[in-house]
């Protein structure tokens, strides 16, 4: 699943092609890919005619204020990649992928084309004066992201410190930290010296700070590589992120850590893959 990162990357991408352009026409190739409005024919009335003024991104969802004219607002684009989505900006007659679900054309003659080969990519259309957390449900519960202010190391500290749960799970809670999934989840952990099923209640003051440290830096380092490269992550252009290449520990099982030199272990963590270095994320 692409995470703030790669959201990020595809945001940047957006913002430089797509901008100042009139949505001229569309197609809803699979109608449960438009959560809102109901019918999906709804999401084209909304949205054609008006102009993209800027994408934004709130953790892992990107959103597009939309006006028409010059001046007058035209509601919210919202997409939720999920799994394995891609907004890939495309010549219109670029032959269309098996797995495209909506189609946008603009007036640059191009198209932001929505493809998503396990369906569970959203895209949303809100009506002026709707702001996105009343009627995204996802947005409402978000917790706080690195980047953010108010991601603060007292905040990170209570709400660790009420989980019963391996550090690993806490940290993929999306209403604890935003934006954050289990590719820097690895990483940070990594960085932090923490074994990843130790509980969050048990982490000491100065592993939390860590924690508080290394987040927006690994995060801000996976956008400088232009995200990571995996099965379906593709930026606007369809380019793969680079953060894979010089990632510490995710995906490199067996691999010399690049610290110790200790092979980088696997296990599965409710469900998930966490990779991590034995000797310098010990146990005790």
């Amino acid at each position: 699943m692409p995470e703030l990162p790669e959201v990020e990357t595809v945001r940047r991408g957006l913002n430089q092609v797509t901008l100042a352009q009139e949505i001229q026409g569309g197609d809803v190739l699979l109608s449960r890919t438009i959560a809102h409005p109901v019918p999906a024919s709804d999401f084209l009335v909304g949205v054609i005619g008006s102009q993209i003024v800027n994408w934004e991104r709130r953790a892992k969802y990107l959103l597009a204020q939309l006006q028409r004219g010059k001046s007058t607002p035209a509601g919210w684009l919202g997409v939720h990649l999920r799994m394995t989505g891609q907004l890939l900006w495309l010549e219109a007659d670029t032959e269309l992928h098996k797995h495209t679900r909506v189609r946008l054309l603009l007036s640059s003659g191009k198209e932001l084309r929505f493809v998503d080969q396990r369906t569970f990519g959203k895209m949303w259309w809100l009506p002026p004066n709707t702001q996105p957390e009343e009627a995204i449900s996802g947005i409402k519960t978000l917790g706080k992201e690195p980047f953010s202010a108010k991601f603060t190391i007292e905040y990170l500290t209570k709400q660790l410190k009420r989980r019963h749960r391996h550090i690993k799970t806490v940290l993929l809670d999306q209403t604890v930290v935003a934006g954050l999934g289990n590719i820097y989840a690895d990483e940070v952990l990594f960085l932090s010296g923490i074994y990843p099923e130790t509980l969050g209640k048990d982490l000491d003051e100065r592993q939390i700070a860590k924690l508080h440290q290394v987040m927006p830096e690994v995060l801000q380092k996976a956008i400088a590589s232009g995200g990571t490269t995996f099965s379906n992550f593709l930026n606007v252009q369809g380019v793969n992120g680079n953060y894979g290449g010089i990632a510490w520990v995710y995906n490199r099982t067996g691999q010399p850590c690049r610290v110790c030199g200790t092979p980088i272990s696997k296990l599965k963590i409710g469900g998930r893959s966490s990779h991590f270095c034995p000797n310098c994320q010990s146990k005790s």
